[in-house]
């Protein structure tokens, strides 16, 4: 292993630890361009807790924009950018998604407020599920088109339970990722879901999330019998989610963390891993 893919390796298993263990059950010639992927994923998403103000995040997106859109040598010297240009160029990746992606992430910024479950599926789709897709690409590019309305279903589910993961955080430094129309409906708004203890309507609002993470899940589930064995690492990340609403369902995520063992998370994935979703 070169010492840059041993600093791109190590930057996922300390910033995003459920899906470094997804990539250890790629072949061995896969995993430098998934942690890649992965890697890029975590320095934009975490771009938020990094920042006092908005303007410097902006800039971070814009400087992703501009190494990848110029390929090659671009962003030299810095691990993750080289890797990432590198695994584009290896799997002909699109650009656009990744363009696409750092678009999404604007909203990440600032504290705005989701206005609608479609375009909280549109974040979803354009962030995780956009993740999947690429994934599945650098694994299996001929099967990988044929599964993108499922990589679709398994992004909103996985970031959707992510982001319920994340409600503490979030409502802490008043971001609502949940949506207007879905608080709305349960007798909430944005500005009282991230006060003090979120209102009468919190807890509806948050199972109406989870129901949503849950109907994406289950359409997933339903239409993953047929995933080939070579792009299962690309899906692993959602193999979590079923087990982590649960737990999101017997403690309210509004001020605890929801947590899941090392162990379990193991099982789990070795699991899918091996039978699939048959």
């Amino acid at each position: 292993m070169s010492a840059n893919a041993g600093i791109v390796m190590e930057a996922v298993r300390s910033a995003d630890h459920d899906r470094y263990l997804t990539a250890l059950y790629a072949s061995a010639d896969k995993r430098d361009g998934l942690l890649s992927l992965y890697a890029f994923n975590a320095e934009i998403a975490g771009i938020r807790d990094r920042i006092r103000e908005t303007l410097p995040g902006e800039v971070r997106l814009q400087w992703w924009r501009d190494v990848i859109a110029a390929g090659g040598e671009a962003g030299a010297g810095h691990p993750t950018a080289e890797a990432l240009n590198a695994t584009i160029a290896a799997y002909g990746l699109p650009k656009a998604a990744f363009d696409n992606m750092l678009e999404a992430r604007i909203f990440d910024l600032y504290d705005d407020p989701m206005p609608s479950r479609t375009d909280l599926e549109g974040y979803c789709g354009e962030t995780a599920a956009a993740l999947i897709q690429l994934a599945a690409m650098v694994l299996d590019p001929i099967a990988a088109p044929r599964f993108a309305e499922l990589a679709g279903r398994a992004g909103c589910a996985q970031a959707m339970t992510g982001l319920l993961l994340l409600l503490p955080l979030h409502r802490k430094r008043g971001q609502c990722f949940v949506p207007a129309d879905l608080l709305a409906a349960a007798g909430s708004s944005p500005e009282e879901f991230v006060q003090g203890d979120g209102g009468p309507g919190a807890q509806r609002a948050v199972e109406a999330m989870i129901a949503l993470a849950r109907e994406h899940l289950s359409a997933f589930e339903r239409d993953a019998a047929g995933l080939p064995v070579s792009l299962r690492p690309a899906f692993l990340s959602v193999a979590l989610s079923r087990a982590y609403l649960t737990k999101l369902e017997r403690h309210s995520p509004l001020h605890s963390v929801a947590r899941l063992s090392v162990l379990h998370r193991h099982w789990l994935l070795l699991h899918r891993a091996t039978k699939g979703w048959a």
